[in-house]
């Protein structure tokens, strides 16, 4: 099947997204790597895509939808405003930094899981409910999409290798397009290959020993809990590598060596965990639906569900 041309042309957005769609498509390739048979053959169905690019051709949607009339209600949903104080002090608070109109990640990953696991809603909806959640799960662990200071660094110019951009670009595209030394053309046959290398890091490599840490906290039937330590976790990251001596010390600066090297790892473990924790959700769901009766589903499906306008 192909891959839709939404998904497609979701590189070309604006540089707001967050991971760019180089990251997403990662993201979902690394996904695809370990998820069970099971899983691969419900959302194969459900996306009515049957190739291995079956999340990475989805994993972008969201962005682009969110630049389309039937969709642009759904642009809160990709971060999270905490409101702290970086490099001083980060923190996420839900009661003050979720909008309570417009909602956030956390609350989003939250109703989409819950509409996922929703067997009475007919597929079509699911499918957009899966489409978000394999996004927002890329999104919430893109440090700047945990903060407010500059609106998520958009408000921060800095020069990287050369060219102008805002900081939150930086974050989104620019450090890991220059980690595997560019991206020249469509962003999936390289994904597909950092996937691929990051998912034996993972495996055998310098990621195995994190695999247990980094899914510690993951728990169907708490989806709030679950999203707000992935993105606690995040936005810790602004004080210690993305901001470490405040907005003011690299506005209009050449971010140079020294800022990659240090970026570099954090955003390649982020890409990595995302990948490796929407695996593990993905499976989570279902083995939920299969097993209706377990307390995993049974508790989520019946969690509130968040009523946001444009809800299918």
């Amino acid at each position: 099947m192909k891959l839709s041309s939404l998904a497609v042309s979701a590189a070309a957005l604006p540089s707001a997204l967050a991971w760019g769609g180089f990251g997403h498509i990662t993201v979902a390739y690394i996904a695809s790597n370990f998820v069970s048979s099971s899983t691969t053959s419900y959302l194969q169905t459900l996306l009515r895509n049957d190739t291995g690019d079956y999340l990475a051709g989805v994993a972008t949607w969201a962005d682009s939808a969110r630049y389309s009339k039937w969709f642009r209600w759904s642009g809160g949903f990709h971060y999270i405003d905490a409101k702290d104080n970086p490099p001083t002090y980060c923190g996420i608070d839900y009661e003050r930094d979720c909008k309570k109109d417009a909602g956030c990640v956390v609350s989003a990953l939250h109703n989409y899981t819950t509409r996922l696991l929703d067997t009475q809603l007919p597929p079509y909806e699911r499918a957009v409910a899966a489409k978000f959640v394999i996004h927002f799960i890329g999104d919430i662990h893109q440090p700047l999409h945990t903060e407010d200071v500059e609106r998520g660094g958009n408000g921060i110019h800095v020069t990287f290798d050369g060219v102008n951009f805002n900081l939150h670009h930086v974050w989104d595209t620019s450090i890991a397009e220059k980690l595997v030394g560019g991206i020249h053309r469509k962003p999936y046959p390289y994904a597909r290959k950092w996937a691929d290398e990051l998912t034996k890091e993972i495996k055998l490599g310098k990621y195995s020993s994190g695999q247990v840490k980094w899914l510690k906290n993951t728990n169907i039937s708490d989806p709030i809990s679950t999203a707000l330590a992935w993105a606690r976790e995040g936005n810790a990251l602004v004080c210690t590598t993305v901001l470490p001596e405040g907005a003011e010390a690299i506005r209009d600066q050449e971010l140079g060596s020294d800022y990659f090297e240090g970026a570099a790892p954090v955003v390649e473990e982020q890409i990595a965990k995302a990948g490796y924790r929407l695996a593990a959700w993905l499976d989570l769901i279902v083995s939920a639906l299969k097993v209706q009766s377990t307390p995993a589903a049974a508790a989520a499906a019946a969690a509130p569900v968040v009523a946001y306008p444009g809800d299918l």
